[in-house]
């Protein structure tokens, strides 16, 4: 029954981070149009529909490579934040090596926009803390095997009525 549950906790922490950096994609790629002064105010309905294609659109492109970093994390009971945030750069980076357009005859991908792929690295980085945080803190301790519970010791003896 752990192994269920664990598995919950994967998918649940799997779509936090996945909204996490969406939100970052968005943010990021909408910002200089927002730094723009005449843009006027923003409108919240429709950000929260660019929200939900952001978060579409990350989880949909870093399912596998995610769950891999996932699977390797748990059979490996890998704890450590930084592990789980150097993983996230990784699958946002090939979230969007995936998307560029690969030049088979050069062996070179084609239109590398620099910012694009820091925001994309940045966005991992932070899906993969929220990750962490959710789940990744108690990776592999579903195999633990259940501590013995002691019973407390045996109060001291009284000493004898005078």
């Amino acid at each position: 029954m752990s192994l269920i549950g664990r598995l919950l906790v994967i998918i649940l922490a799997f779509l936090a981070a996945s909204l996490a950096a969406g939100m970052v994609v968005v943010m990021a790629v909408l910002f200089p149009d927002w730094s723009d002064i005449g843009i006027g105010p923003i409108d919240p309905e429709g950000l929260n529909v660019v929200l939900g294609f952001g978060f579409i659109f990350v989880s949909g492109f870093a399912l596998v490579p995610a769950m891999v970093i996932a699977a390797v994390t748990e059979a490996l009971a890998i704890r450590r934040a930084l592990a789980y945030a150097a993983g996230g750069a990784l699958v946002g980076v090939i979230c969007y090596l995936g998307l560029v357009p690969f030049d088979p005859s050069t062996m070179r991908f084609d239109g590398i926009v620099r910012r694009h792929m820091e925001i994309m690295a940045g966005a991992g980085i932070i899906a993969g803390w929220v990750y962490w945080a959710i789940a990744g803190r108690n990776a592999g301790r579903w195999r633990d095997p259940p501590r013995a519970v002691t019973a407390p010791p045996p109060p001291p003896p009284r000493p004898p009525a005078p």
